[in-house]
């Protein structure tokens, strides 16, 4: 009751503002949290004939096919090792690519960079993965120039040693440009006030960034870290199953969760096991968002998610 009453008090006082937020929270609650009631599929043998609410409960059967397989350690392996790789580098590198584009003076040249550094987040990982043959085939650029020099061809699509490397780079040259946007955004917004200060007590620019701009990131990084450990135990589908154009001799180096299951829902057409693997993705990031705030509440509570 008071909560109520407090709501009506504050929706006469803000209703511009909760208009303004009526869009945004109808999407959310159709395309975020409507379609969590699928999650029932995951504890149900589904069948086409009795519906969703007819089918029969099959507790946690679902879920075992996903562990019971010889490679289950091998794929978790993959894509806990994946992932904490490219948070740590999505952390680093475009913090370093954000304090690079605001040292460029000239508006002109720093938008030509930008966007050139931002263009490949927009190319579909059926291109990329189409770029990748041209340059890694057989008869693609890279082993033409190694001919060239009376070398051997090396055959990239054949051996699984060559594409975490490949996998790494790709993935980073797609989503560096647009992951700086955020923090040259929060640069920008770092009062001028503090660096003319600094530069009055003799800060050299290094100091300046050590002591000004990395602490006023602190917060973004923190989010943004919290947020990617959401997905711990997701993979970016596209850069494991398009990129490696999903070649069967290179799945020691390619084959994480997300390919995994759809290989296996092609041969056994079960919704029931890709419904039961989604939970589980879900169910794991949603804890491991919950550990790492509790643990950056612990260590500094001001910059914690919640």
């Amino acid at each position: 009751m008071h909560f109520l009453q407090g709501f009506k008090k504050e929706f006469k006082k803000n209703w511009q503002l909760f208009l303004l937020a009526t869009p945004g929270v109808i999407l959310v609650f159709l395309f975020a949290y409507l379609p969590m009631f699928g999650i029932v599929i995951a504890f149900k043998s589904y069948n086409y004939e009795q519906g969703l609410l007819g089918s029969p409960w099959c507790g946690f059967k679902n879920f075992q096919f996903l562990f019971a397989s010889n490679t289950a350690w091998e794929i978790t392996k993959l894509t806990l090792g994946y992932n904490f790789l490219f948070i740590l580098l999505g952390l680093v590198l475009p913090v370093i690519l954000a304090l690079a584009f605001n040292e460029v003076r000239r508006p002109l040249a720093s938008k030509i960079y930008q966007t050139i550094s931002i263009m490949p987040n927009f190319l579909s990982w059926v291109i990329m993965s189409y770029i990748g043959l041209a340059l890694l085939d057989t008869n693609g650029f890279f082993n033409s120039v190694l001919q060239m020099f009376g070398k051997d061809p090396v055959y990239f699509y054949a051996d699984p040693k060559y594409w975490p490397a490949i996998l790494i780079l790709t993935s980073q040259w797609k989503s560096i440009g647009y992951s700086s946007v955020v923090y040259l955004a929060c640069i920008c917004g770092i009062s001028v006030e503090y660096y003319e200060a600094a530069i009055l007590d003799g800060a050299s620019k290094w100091q300046q960034i050590w002591y000004i701009t990395l602490p006023s990131l602190k917060p973004m990084m923190v989010i943004t870290t919290i947020m990617a450990l959401g997905h711990i135990f997701n993979s970016d589908f596209g850069l494991f199953y398009q990129m490696p154009m999903n070649q069967g001799q290179l799945y020691p180096a390619t084959e994480t969760i997300d390919v995994y299951v759809y290989n296996a829902l092609q041969s056994m057409g079960n919704i029931n096991m890709s419904a039961a693997a989604s939970v589980f993705q879900s169910a794991v990031g949603f804890v491991t968002i919950l550990l790492a705030n509790a643990a950056i509440r612990k260590i500094d509570n001001e910059n914690a998610l919640f």
